[in-house]
């Protein structure tokens, strides 16, 4: 045993449990090489001893850390926050730490992977739309592919022109599910609040929602997935004021491609006085923790960002090592932000 007030070593745990250096590590890292018994009784000495992986000494040793990296395209939006920390959960019941960095640009991710790669994380995620433009990519591909062939994992959220695991949200899904519930309540001249068009989310969204609106989509606007973005898209389409009116008097719904954007869009046509859904319908996506709580509640497309993360973890951290996509559906949510024009 160490002397009091000393942290316990790796050594110490073999000396307790009788076995090497080697086969310690094993058991602590579920590595093969070690029989299921012996692995878990070593693992109870540690624990018993209060013994905690030093992960920098590991990666000093040469091998990866048990961490994770987590790219996220904008950790101030509730949906990758919520990803984050459904993600942060389920590693911290299987001992394991997760490192968020933020990243906006391809060449940020880039830079974003470099550096997950000097600290030596056993796996990257990059939770964020990929790119409609397969060439924007290149050389984030080549980042991964080369720290993969170092031995770590990766994952990816949303289409990407990338050759890893893919948690894929059903986006395209969920756009028929809005376009569908706006249809059936009687709309029929109908604006989006779209994102960058470049983001494949936002392709899948719309794909979804043109499906069945068709012709019934009369107004497409394009500003940041953001509060901001979707104020933007309400001055747009209505001006500074109601003065003259709206531009289009007939549009009787509006569709914002996410949450946050139409919790900013909600604000401002509250701003300008318009009522919700008296005088005008407003929908969302991804039902964000404060989608329930404006108004009386935003109707939305529900993509669990608890299953998101859990998702991410088994395709990173779980047995099953072979690159597979797992799919993830969505439910539409229906709240009195929408009703009958």
């Amino acid at each position: 045993m160490p002397e009091a007030g000393l942290p316990i070593r790796l050594s110490d745990v073999a000396a307790r449990a009788g076995v090497s250096l080697a086969t310690v590590s094993r058991s602590l890292t579920n590595t093969s090489g070690v029989s299921p018994a012996l692995a878990e009784r070593v693992r109870g000495i540690a624990a018993d001893m209060g013994y905690v992986t030093n992960m920098n000494a590991r990666s000093l040793a040469g091998g990866l850390a048990s961490s994770i990296g987590l790219v996220l395209t904008n950790i101030a939006d509730p949906y990758f926050a919520e990803i984050a920390s459904s993600l942060i959960a389920v590693a911290a019941d299987d001992s394991r730490s997760v490192q968020i960095a933020h990243a906006v640009t391809p060449e940020d991710v880039l830079a974003q992977i470099k550096i997950f790669r000097s600290y030596r994380v056993g796996a990257i995620v990059l939770a964020g739309s990929g790119y409609s433009d397969p060439a924007t990519e290149i050389a984030t591909g080549k980042e991964l592919a080369a720290y993969e062939q170092s031995g770590g994992r990766i994952a990816v959220v949303g289409r990407h022109a990338l050759d890893a695991s893919a948690v894929l949200p059903d986006n395209i899904g969920a756009g028929r599910a809005i376009a569908e519930h706006l249809v059936a309540l009687g709309h029929s001249k109908i604006a989006v609040l779209s994102g960058p068009e470049q983001l494949n989310a936002v392709g899948d969204r719309m794909r979804g929602l043109t499906e069945v609106l068709g012709s019934r989509m009369v107004h497409i606007s394009q500003h940041a997935f953001s509060r901001e973005g979707g104020a933007e898209g309400v001055r747009e389409l209505y001006g500074d004021t109601l003065v003259a009116g709206p531009r289009r008097r007939d549009i009787t719904a509006i569709v914002a491609l996410s949450d946050v954007m139409a919790v900013g869009a909600f604000s401002e046509l509250r701003a300008l006085g318009v009522t919700i859904p008296t005088d005008i319908s407003l929908t969302g996506f991804d039902d964000i923790s404060v989608a329930d709580v404006i108004s009386d509640g935003l109707t939305t497309a529900r993509l669990s960002t608890q299953h998101i993360g859990e998702a991410i973890f088994e395709l990173t951290c779980g047995e099953n090592t072979q690159r597979r996509d797992i799919e993830i559906g969505f439910t539409l949510i229906e709240r009195g932000s929408t009703a009958q024009p």
